[in-house]
This record gives structure tokens, sequence and C-alpha cells, in this order.
């Protein structure tokens, strides 16, 4: 058995940038805290004013509202998930995907976040496990073994594989640490380490708890796909191109520098230095509650910066704001916030047209992961249901009544198709219907069909 705590190359070369990263995208108390990473030190500036400046970080937190932006905006619309039969089992499970009550739209608005944010993100398709084996369909239903549900995992958590010719995984190890108490009356919580191994057919759990030099097997046995001979991770990758906080982490963090700097000029300029100019040796006290006396030829001032060095920090600022937002293709979104306007929907859909083609690769790596896993979930019940995922292939500037519109146009073509048809009246509905019950959006689209 190899070294189940080993990490891949890929693995370690990425690891330290993701939790810098984590701080850049949450800020607020969680970046302070950790500022001492992040806030460069001048050459040989003092240990206390260094603290001091440490203890008095902000952060504008640009790329974070960036990262949320797109998650809104491309989920303003949930996909539309069809399904070739009726199947009571799908109707449910996107409405509880993970047994916590979580719709499928949510979940994978948590996923597509924490790819903007990593670069990757993992989803296990498990079954539950009973000591009673099932003898056929029915019983496994009424035990509720066949009933799959899905647990995320972020890029920090899988850290070993191996991939076979065609980049499907023939193994991956999963590590998490919790904190754990055996009973309500301990005083003292223990760290809990587990790793879990998947091949294409077994699973394997190893646990160590504080304390243990090795790792113990607390559990192994077949996992649900094992019967489609693959592992049961399915993972969400987008382009480095596409990867947020990789392109604008650098820049962010320039930001964070130069702001505070700037901040901290500023509050050192309030508090002017004296100046004396004086021939003869000069030991007087200065303060708020002193004076000085002067000789007939001496001269008494205050230093004060001109105030140009301030501008081109600021000018700066300004420039690395507005960088942010170009690399994350939202150039019309930074600058000045002064620089806003009435534009009517056309001049959006002119100014937005690399950020909807954005979103709709954002949109397509989504889409592929869904369809991924709930066609595996199928296979793995051995439902004779094909699945279908759409939607999220357009930046929503229109309202409803403009794909109406375009809808009605194509229709009195006079197109003889009964397909374009059924596929027209399954969009709009689907479209104007996103918030509707998931049994409800498959008995419409039964109807169309039918």
């Amino acid at each position: 058995m190899f070294d189940i705590d080993r990490e891949h190359p890929h693995y370690v070369l990425r690891k330290h940038v993701w939790r810098r990263y984590r701080d850049l995208y949450c800020g607020g108390e969680q970046l302070r805290l950790r500022a001492h990473h992040y806030l460069v030190r001048r050459q040989r500036e003092p240990g206390d004013v260094y603290t001091e400046r440490v203890s008095r970080v902000f952060y504008e937190n640009y790329i974070g509202s960036i990262v949320d932006w797109y998650a809104a905006t491309l989920f303003r619309t949930e996909p539309a998930i069809t399904f070739s039969g009726a199947n009571a089992f799908f109707a449910e499970f996107v409405e509880d995907v993970d047994r916590k009550g979580t719709e499928l739209a949510d979940f994978w608005r948590r996923q597509f976040i924490e790819t903007m944010i990593a670069g990757a993100s993992y989803v296990l398709v498990d079954f539950p496990r009973t000591a009673v084996k099932a003898g056929n369909r029915g019983e496994e239903d009424a035990l509720g073994v066949s009933r799959a549900y899905l647990v995320d995992y972020p890029a920090e958590d899988v850290i070993n594989w191996s991939t076979d010719s065609n980049g499907n995984y023939e193994w991956v190890v999963i590590r998490t640490h919790s904190l754990k108490k055996d009973r309500v009356e301990d005083e003292e919580w223990r760290a809990e380490t587990k790793w879990t191994y998947y091949d294409k057919h077994n699973f394997r759990i190893y646990q160590k708890n504080d304390g243990e030099s090795t790792a113990r097997l607390v559990d192994e046995g077949t996992h649900g796909l094992s019967k489609l001979n693959r592992v049961p991770i399915f993972e969400m990758r987008i382009p480095e191109g596409l990867w947020l906080l990789n392109r604008a982490g650098l820049l962010q963090l320039e930001h964070f520098n130069k702001s505070n700097a700037l901040a901290w000029a500023l509050t050192m300029g309030l508090f002017a230095m004296p100046v004396v100019y004086s021939d003869r040796e000069w030991s007087q006290m200065v303060g708020e509650s002193y004076y000085i006396q002067l000789g007939p030829g001496d001269k008494f001032g205050w230093t004060e910066p001109e105030g140009k060095v301030y501008q081109i920090a600021a000018d700066n600022l300004q420039s690395l704001q507005e960088e942010i937002y170009r690399v994350c293709y939202l150039a019309q979104a930074g600058g000045s916030l002064d620089k806003g306007g009435v534009v009517s929907g056309i001049s959006k859909q002119l100014d937005f047209s690399i950020t909807q083609e954005v979103l709709g690769a954002f949109g397509d790596a989504v889409k592929d992961q869904v369809r991924r896993v709930l066609t595996a979930i199928a296979a793995a019940r051995e439902d004779e249901v094909e699945v279908s995922v759409t939607g999220m292939d357009e930046f929503d500037i229109s309202d409803f009544s403009t794909e109406l519109s375009d809808a009605q146009q194509l229709l009195s073509l006079g197109v003889d198709s009964p397909t374009l048809k059924k596929e027209i009246f399954k969009k709009l509905a689907l479209k104007y219907l996103s918030d509707a019950r998931q049994e409800i959006k498959n008995r419409i689209v039964e109807e169309i069909d039918g």
C-alpha cells in the first residue's frame, strides 16, 4: 500500500496559493488576521512601526465582488434540467442533492465559486450504506440505499490522484480534517484526520487522531459507481485564463499594499513634525503641553508634504482598480464610481459582449459537470432516462418579452418542423418558470413533447 498522505506534484505546486486566494476572496476579518503575510515590510522598517501598520490595515475587496457578481449573474436563471421519462427520484433529488436540503442550483453555485477561487472543485457521488443487503430494486428503494447524494470537496482536500490515457481517474485520495468530541461532557476537542481512497471499484477509509503515529483502516468496500467501472469523483475545472483569482490576485495584493501605504502616509501627515532653525544648541522639549523660547535669529516651522506623491499614488490605485476589472473581463465596471449614467439596453449588450462570452464559457463548464453527475447517477441506479441540461448560455440583460418577441418572429417564418416548435416552447416555458419545482417542469416538458 502506498503512503496514504503523499501529495500529487500538481497539488504541491498549487497548495501554497489557495490559502492566499481564499483570504483575498473573503477579505474582512479573515484577511486582517493574516495581514502580516500580505502587507510588505519596508526595508529596515522598525518592528513597532510595522506592527502598528499591520494593526490598522484595511482591504478594498474588488475580486470578491467580481466573483460574486459572476456567480449571481450566471445563476440568475437556473439551469434547465429535463429527463426523457417520468422519474420521481430525480424530481426529489434536484430539490435536495446532499441530504441537507440544498437545491441543485445552490449546490452548483457554491461549486462555481470554489472553482473561481481555487481553479477546480470536486463532487463525490455516494449512496447510503446499510448492513442489510438488498435483493432487488424494490428492496433498495425501501432501504434507501438507492437514494444517491452529493458531497462537495474543495481543491485542498483532493491531495493525490492518477489518470489513465483518456484522462479519467484511476484512483483518488481525499484528506479531510475535523474537530470531534465523543461526549458533550468532554472538555477537550480532538483533531481527526481522515483519508478516503477511491479507485474504480472500491473505497478505503483511514483515520488518525491526535497522538496517534499511524493511520488505521476504519472502513472499506465497494462504492456506488463500481458497476460503471469509474471513480465516483467528478471535477469541474476551467481554463487558466478564466481562473479569476489567479488572474487578479497579484494585482489585488499590489492594490492592498499601495492603498495601505497611502493611508499610512496621510495619517502621518496629520501629525506634523516641528522644525527649528537655529545656530545654537537645541535642547528644549517640544509638545502640546510645553513652550519653546527662541533667540532673535531663530525660526520655527512645521514639516508638511507638498502632496505630489499623494496624487501619484491615488492615480496608481485608480489604475490598479481598473486593471483588476479588465483582467476579469469587466472593464466596463471598473474605474471611477461617478462615471455612471443612463444607457440603453443595446448599449449594455455592446459593452458586455466580452463578458457575455466569458459567462457562456462558465455556463458550459457548470452544465457539463451537472450533466456528467446526473448521467452517472442514472446509470448507477439503472434508470432508463436521458438527462438534458440547457440554459446558462447568455448574459441575461434583456427581459422575457424580448425573447418572447424573438420566438414569435422565428415561428412566423413558417418552418415546417414540429421538433423546432416543441424546443422553442420548452425553452420559453422553462425560462419563464425557472423557479418552479422540478416536478412541474418535467410535467410541462412531457406535455409539450406529447
